[in-house]
């Protein structure tokens, strides 16, 4: 039975409580089983199923060249589900009043700092991307760890009441560390580690195939967060020199892709680390000559952009570097063992 976190009236702790007591709005995604009323054969369902494709919104992310390289599916039958589909889920032109309203589902996940919440309008937010780079030791993993619990808080607490989605590419996802974090904010830590997923990738193409996999369990149990960290690392070591370039390009924008689809097919936000590079052109004026790896490609691809960059003693700061809708603007906060928290003086 799924589970989800409500905070109890009767003790400090939070709870588990079962899913069917929370009022859920109406689902976001309508599952693929839903083609079979629109006379689609079961056993394609299936097979849409087996190629990672679980709701009828993530099927109309792909195209029929991808449709029909699935076994079994013959292009007659990718337009026969393709007609179907849009029967059910509506892909064409809305307002921009319809899309207001749409937006009312954008869920805001405190990072456990108020000067951080506020410059990001309010937290980590779902249905978009949400990349963070610096230099090692810039408190990138410390965030992702804080957000791993503060996700499983209640909404009314600003967190996410969902679970956790973890893909490590370096190594330095640490359960230990949650354990304090929890405690911090009066969570049981056994149940908050329950609720995390984690993998660890270890080439490009197991990172991708994580991400496949996804969907199945996105549509079963009530997740709010993705964490990839950190989204490049494979790539800069799974490609190499200018001869690579042109393809390793076109895989991350694969991947990014498939992480930006995830965000708006389940309503989860994304967290993604990103490294950084030195650029000896920055010029002699520029104080620090370094910038986010990945190119063009990952700077279009993220809907926020954070640059996070080492303070006095365990204090970090933050600053926008890109977003549609935040000013440029910076933030103090400070590494604690509990976690992300707001800068004492």
């Amino acid at each position: 039975m799924l589970a989800a976190l409500k905070a109890e009236e009767s003790s400090g702790q939070l709870q588990l409580v079962e899913r069917d007591d929370i009022d859920d709005d109406e689902d976001l995604f309508q599952a693929i089983d839903k083609l079979i009323s629109q006379g689609i054969n079961a056993g394609d369902v299936r097979k849409l199923q087996d190629a990672g494709i679980y709701t009828c919104n993530g099927l109309m992310m792909h195209t029929k060249k991808n449709l029909t390289g699935i076994k079994g599916l013959s292009e007659a039958k990718v337009d026969k589900i393709c007609e179907a589909a849009e029967k059910i889920v509506n892909f064409g032109y809305i307002t921009g009043s319809d899309m207001l309203l749409k937006r009312k589902s954008v869920v805001r996940i405190t990072t456990g700092s108020q000067a951080l919440d506020e410059l990001l309008g309010g937290g980590i937010e779902t249905l978009s991307i949400t990349e963070a780079f610096g230099e090692f030791r810039s408190g990138k993993t410390q965030l992702a760890h804080t957000l791993c619990v503060s996700t499983q808080l209640p909404t009314s607490m600003r967190g996410g009441n969902g679970k956790v989605a973890y893909i490590d590419t370096e190594g330095t996802f640490r359960p230990d560390r949650i354990v304090p974090i929890a405690e911090r904010f009066g969570m049981d830590p056994g149940a908050v580690l329950d609720n995390i997923i984690y993998a660890r990738a270890y080439t490009y193409e197991h990172q991708y195939n994580l991400l496949l996999g996804l969907a199945a369990k996105m549509s079963e149990e009530p997740f709010r967060l993705l964490i990839v960290d950190s989204v490049i690392a494979l790539f800069r070591v799974d490609f190499s020199g200018r001869g690579e370039l042109a393809e390793r390009q076109q895989r991350l924008a694969q991947m990014l892709s498939r992480l930006i689809k995830i965000a708006e097919e389940f309503n989860v936000a994304v967290y993604m680390t990103n490294q950084v590079i030195a650029d000896p052109g920055g010029g002699m004026f520029v104080t620090d000559p370094k910038k986010p790896a990945g190119g063009h490609v990952l700077a279009h691809a993220a809907t926020v952009r954070l640059m996070f960059r080492k303070g006095k003693g365990e204090q970090r700061i933050c600053k926008v570097f890109d977003a549609p809708n935040l000013p440029e603007a910076e933030a103090v906060f400070q590494i604690t063992p509990g976690g992300i928290a707001d800068a004492k003086d």
